[in-house]
């Protein structure tokens, strides 16, 4: 039998136990950050809708232009944004309305992923409201379940972000930054 060098044996233990580290250096950190209380977050441009809300569970009813009845759960795995205006909806919530329009062909192929729901009276300006049709589903909250995410200013709009089974997943005030919107959207929409 060869003799073992104490020398060499140490130095190749030295080195496994290098190589080993290397590895569970991460568990470890990872087990340390949260035992600290520390938890990963990912920041939403859109407030989270707290309690959670289902409107397919609750029946939320939003009566569509052609008599039928908006489905919440789809069929599909697609997303809805529901756009609510506030009263009178002129050129600010038009504008709005354009940008969650744009927002949702940035979503390049994954377009048909995201349904457009605007729940509300339609712009007064005939031209405005004709172009709306190319993009949006209009219609009525009939029992105006949707209220609480409805701005109370003239002349603009909120959103709501609605998962296929109906989960209210996120609110979007007046005011709210359409690039954030899409953020928001291409995270959950892959």
């Amino acid at each position: 039998m060869n003799a073992v060098d104490p020398v060499a044996l140490r130095k190749s233990r030295l080195k496994l136990l290098l190589v080993a580290s290397i590895f569970a250096a991460p568990f470890v950190l990872a087990m340390v950050l949260t035992l600290a209380g520390w938890q990963p977050t990912a920041k939403g441009n859109g407030l989270p809708v707290r309690p959670q809300r289902n409107f397919a569970q609750e029946q939320v009813p939003v009566r569509l232009a052609d008599g039928s009845t908006w489905a919440w759960r789809d069929s599909e795995p697609r997303l809805t944004l529901v756009a609510l205006p506030g009263p009178d909806c002129a050129a600010r919530c038009y504008g709005a309305l354009t940008a969650m329009a744009k927002a949702r062909v940035m979503l390049n192929r994954n377009q048909s992923r995201l349904r457009l729901l605007y729940v509300g009276t339609p712009p007064a300006d005939a031209r405005q409201r004709e172009g709306m049709a190319n993009y949006w589903k209009i219609g009525e909250d009939v029992g105006g379940k949707l209220a609480p995410w409805r701005p109370g200013e003239p002349d603009s709009v909120g959103a709501l972000l609605v998962e296929s089974d109906g989960t209210a997943l996120a609110s979007y005030p007046a005011g709210f930054d359409a690039s954030g919107l899409l953020q928001d959207m291409q995270k959950v929409i892959k």
